[in-house]
């Protein structure tokens, strides 16, 4: 599910948070890959805006670094740019013998741009055949969970990326929010009640309250 705006007769299709991410099925640099493939498992997917260009090359070598952690948490990545196949691989083979860097994850070759219009990739007053920054995380039920948009000059915080990828996990498993800047063994914040019965046993009972509605407690308090 998706909803569109005009801006300056360019129209760019966006997915919605918390509904089914745009399906696809395109080849990669490790062979044909769909959003079913990845079931079972959270992905982040992202998009570049070239090959062989300076900012996008140091994320995904971030990116790289990262990996193992990522596969951690249960989760894959999968790149994206306006490129062919040929183009990927010989950059992710220049990035190797250049850095020192090998990249493990598949990058989506998208010169019909069918996936990044499916997915807002391409904004007006950017190159018509060049995708922003944008970074999305899919749950393991193919559902949207996060968006993020960077503009092209500037890259991207992959610790946030993992830092946000706890977060979304621990908030699912325990059914609590995270303040901001959580980390994992932080105190997380119990949701609000909705009573007023449960209001007063909220300041009574062993969580820490600031006030009725703004209360927190240690994650290895809370029952899974």
């Amino acid at each position: 599910m998706s909803f569109s705006n005009d801006f300056s007769g360019t129209r760019v299709t966006l997915p919605r948070l918390n509904e089914a991410a745009p399906d696809f099925h395109a080849p990669t640099t490790h062979g044909d890959r769909k959003l079913s493939d990845y079931k079972g498992r959270w992905l982040i997917l992202f998009s570049h805006p070239a090959d062989f260009t300076p900012v996008c090359t140091t994320e995904f070598m971030g990116f790289a670094k990262a990996w193992p952690e990522f596969q951690k948490l249960n989760c894959d990545l999968l790149g994206l740019s306006i490129d062919s196949t040929f183009s990927h691989v010989a950059w992710m083979l220049n990035i190797k013998e250049k850095f020192g860097v090998e990249i493990p994850f598949p990058i989506i070759d998208d010169l019909s741009m069918e996936v990044a219009s499916a997915y807002g990739m391409i904004m007006p007053g950017a190159s018509d055949t060049s995708a922003v920054r944008t970074t999305f995380f899919i749950d393991p039920e193919g559902v949207m969970r996060a968006m993020i948009y960077y503009p092209m000059s500037n890259g991207r915080n992959i610790d946030e990326f993992l830092r946000l990828l706890k977060a979304m996990q621990a908030s699912e498993q325990h059914g609590i929010a995270t303040p901001e800047g959580w980390q994992p063994g932080d105190d997380v914040i119990v949701p609000p009640p909705k009573t007023i019965q449960q209001a007063q046993e909220r300041i009574a009972g062993n969580v820490e309250c600031k006030d009725w509605y703004f209360c927190t407690r240690a994650l290895t308090n809370q029952q899974d």
